[in-house]
């Protein structure tokens, strides 16, 4: 593979990053909290950048290990990598089609006092458009009086940083053949695909503007994603031949 191949995966790395990341439980919760606390709309984005630096910062540990391993992976069986790239690609790909399929989906984030996961609220507009988030928001030390700012800014940061974008790491996996220079370019293409969705859309709610229905993506998500790595498989093996 050449570069036209690290230019193919990092394009569907960054459109993974900033479809992971504009799902509503990236920065919804920033901006109802904003609002519950009476943040100025300049605090409220720099929390949500500061949180989404935490969110790349641990997907990219754990794309460090998955490097690591790729690159093992590829000194030692050589010309047959990407073939067996493609093949875990398309394999995940089915992972997360049965996940759709089965109603599972990929919706998780995190809240003070447990761990939510995809249930039947997960994507479904309610009356009052947020009902299902300022529900589970209510009683939460985010939004208490007594809870300081300063609490509630590292709340935020933990909820979103305990949620890394599991679908970017098979794209660090496919970088191996780029050693260190390519974990350094996906890295950097998480980043900036993950802040600039959540920065774009916390300031386009701020505004009173965000009303398009995103959250189908958040119920469509685990789908959508294997669409993307069927599609970057066949892409590996068209570029290999």
């Amino acid at each position: 593979m050449d570069s036209a191949a690290l230019t193919s995966i990092a394009a569907t790395g960054f459109t993974v990053a900033f479809f992971h990341a504009a799902i509503p439980t990236h920065w919804l919760p920033f901006v109802l909290v904003a609002r519950a606390r009476g943040w100025s709309r300049a605090k409220t984005l720099a929390v949500t950048f500061c949180a989404g630096l935490g969110h790349v910062g641990v997907t990219s540990l754990l794309g460090l290990v998955v490097a690591w391993f790729s690159f093992e992976l590829d000194a030692r069986v050589g010309a047959a990598f990407p073939w067996i790239a493609a093949g875990l690609l398309g394999a995940m790909g089915a992972f997360y089609f049965w996940r759709q399929w089965r109603g599972l989906g990929i919706c998780h984030h995190a809240v003070p006092g447990g761990q939510h996961h995809a249930d039947e609220h997960c994507g479904h507009e309610e009356e009052g458009g947020n009902a299902h988030w300022e529900e589970e928001l209510k009683d939460s030390a985010l939004v208490s009086a007594q809870t300081g700012d300063r609490a509630a800014i590292g709340g935020l940061f933990v909820m979103l940083t305990l949620s890394p974008c599991e679908g970017f790491l098979p794209i660090y996996g496919l970088g191996a053949k780029f050693g260190w220079q390519g974990f350094a370019v996906l890295s950097a293409i998480l980043a900036v695909g993950a802040l600039a969705a959540m920065l774009l859309l916390t300031w386009l709610a701020l505004r009173g503007l965000a009303k398009v229905r995103l959250k189908i993506f958040e119920r469509y998500e685990a789908g959508l994603l294997g669409a993307l790595f069927v599609v970057l498989a066949v892409l590996v093996v068209a570029l290999e031949r």
